[in-house]
């Protein structure tokens, strides 16, 4: 179906109170294993059809943040989530201490069951008025930033529109565009720090009503985070610092010289090339159907889940001024649709939508179609491996977007993959700082972030930014107040996806059919059981990152 047509109706809560209380008494009725899995079958239809309609009208807010209708929805789901959330839990505990547990693991499998155990201790009925309350403050946060009116020529932007002028090949176009592009940040500042400081007092509050030191394990519980922990992370970011950050500054210098410039100013981030970035050809249309034409010509599979795509209306990638920032895949699991959200704006960034939110939603595609819907349930470092291998995959189709300029954007690609690592690791580390010391004023928050600027990338100079020097730059990174913790599974599967674009250049079919074995596998294994059955070395342990540089540097 096409998404324009997908029918919509406010979720009554009450009604799905009805449906769990019936669920959980026909749970307790059961006489055996096999009976209990028809009760979850049951299940798995309500938890479907409520989270089609949430999805529905998140990605039509989404679409335009000036809705009224949508707006209202946004409102009523904020409250009515955390609810939503106890009543799946408080189903899952009924499944998790049943008689016939054995036979559950069995038939659903161990991975579901210890995501299960992660859910009941950390969402609680107690919760319910923090969850709502950090609902209302992350909507606060997108609405404000969606709501950006940049002046520029006869235009005015938001800040998704304003990514072509910040890597401008002219860099006195790129400095006046950085200098509006944070100006909006500079005059929201004291609202986005409160925002933030509460976002923080109130996960901590959290925390410690479940009795955790702090936001940090309940954060890695909530991030489903079930085959490592904190202790595993901090030895990945000592990996990057150690055996990344140098190889990523020797590519910085080969841009700097690239560009001819004395050296890197904040202004040159994301800059590559001195005749600029290489640029899609065409219009959206035109590479939504270069990409489909690529993944036909990639493999059955992925040719099938493009058509479907395509036909059934499931990308908006329009950049328009009323529309949320950012880009996502999600999924609408009543018609076994993954849906790619993005901002196009006549960058190469168009491209990457085409890779990196469509190796999301094939994988989507794919264990959609698995019966066991907890399959489907991947945890996020896995999902951001499918992604963000795929757009290596990919790339021997880069002359359909680029023409004879498609060795520019493989080699701008690789450069900002590795790149990418210590950036995002830094946010993970400043994050893990802040909710160990939920005190931290707004002006000590933005001087860990400087001090960590200058570890993982001591190339940074904001000479001429008062606002980025005194360490702001992370209000602009919507992870950090959205999505908490998350960042770092970027980090982790751009090392899998590092591995894989070095294994794709000695046996291309080889790496690919491991690939396809990663997406089919992917919630029915732990990511750390994954790795070795794919064939890739597990970023955690001391020395993968370091083999993964040395190959990369040759």
């Amino acid at each position: 179906m096409k998404f324009s047509e997908m029918p919509y109706s406010r979720v009554d809560i009450e009604q799905l109170k009805s449906d769990f209380a019936g669920l959980m008494q026909e749970l307790d009725s059961a006489k055996s294993g096999e009976e209990q899995f028809e009760v979850h079958k049951k299940y798995y239809r309500i938890t479907d059809h409520a989270s089609t309609l949430f999805t529905i009208a998140e990605i039509r807010q989404n679409i335009d943040v000036t809705d009224t209708f949508y707006n209202g929805e946004k409102e009523y789901y904020d409250e009515v989530m955390p609810v939503y959330e106890n009543l799946t839990v408080a189903y899952q505990k009924k499944l998790y201490e049943s008689p016939y547990l054995p036979y559950l693991k069995e038939k659903i499998g161990p991975v579901a069951f210890k995501n299960i155990e992660l859910a009941m201790r950390s969402v609680r009925p107690e919760l319910v008025e923090l969850m709502q309350e950090e609902n209302a403050l992350t909507t606060r946060y997108n609405k404000l930033t969606a709501s950006a009116k940049i002046p520029w020529g006869d235009e005015v932007l938001n800040l998704s529109l304003m990514t072509p002028y910040l890597h401008n090949k002219d860099r006195a176009v790129r400095k006046e565009a950085w200098k509006k592009y944070e100006q909006f940040f500079s005059e929201n500042q004291e609202e986005i720090e409160d925002i933030y400081d509460r976002l923080v007092r109130n996960r901590t509050a959290q925390a410690e009503k479940l009795g955790y030191d702090n936001y940090l394990p309940l954060g890695y519980d909530r991030m489903q985070r079930n085959c490592y922990d904190r202790r595993m992370v901090e030895e990945f970011r000592n990996q990057v610092k150690r055996d990344l950050v140098p190889f990523a500054e020797k590519l910085h210098e080969t841009r700097r010289m690239r560009l001819n410039l004395p050296s890197l100013s904040y202004i040159d981030e994301g800059v590559y090339f001195l005749q600029g970035n290489p640029a899609p050809a065409g219009t959206p249309e035109q590479i939504l159907e270069s990409g489909r034409k690529m993944y036909r010509e990639l493999s059955p599979e992925t040719g099938e889940f493009m058509d479907f795509m395509c036909e059934n209306e499931l990308f908006d990638v329009l950049g328009r001024k009323t529309k949320k920032t950012g880009g996502y895949m999600t999924y609408l699991p009543d018609y076994n649709a993954p849906f790619i959200f993005a901002n196009f704006n006549g960058t190469s960034g168009d491209v990457d939508v085409i890779t990196h939110e469509c190796g999301h939603a094939f994988q989507g595609y794919l264990s959609g179609k698995d019966p066991i819907r907890e399959h489907a349930d991947i945890t996020m470092e896995t999902a951001e491996t499918h992604s963000m291998s795929m757009e290596f995959f990919t790339e021997p189709w880069m002359k359909y977007f680029f023409g004879d300029r498609a060795s520019d954007y493989v080699q701008m690609h690789f450069e900002d993959s590795v790149i990418f690592v210590p950036y995002g690791t830094m946010v993970d580390e400043f994050q893990d700082i802040v909710y160990s010391n939920p005190g931290l004023s707004p002006k000590e928050r933005n001087q860990v972030w400087r001090d960590l600027e200058r570890q993982y990338r001591p190339h940074m100079d904001y000479t001429g930014s008062a606002y980025y020097e005194q360490g702001a730059f992370w209000q602009k990174q919507h992870h950090i107040f959205n999505h908490p913790l998350y960042y770092i599974d970027y980090c982790i599967a751009s090392v899998d996806a590092l591995q894989y674009k070095t294994w794709m250049d000695r046996n291309y079919r080889e790496a690919w059919e491991s690939y396809l074995k990663l997406c089919r596998l992917s919630a029915s294994k732990f990511f750390t059981e994954l790795l070795p059955e794919a064939g890739l070395d597990n970023p955690f342990e001391d020395g993968c990152i370091r083999r993964v540089t040395a190959r990369l540097e040759k």
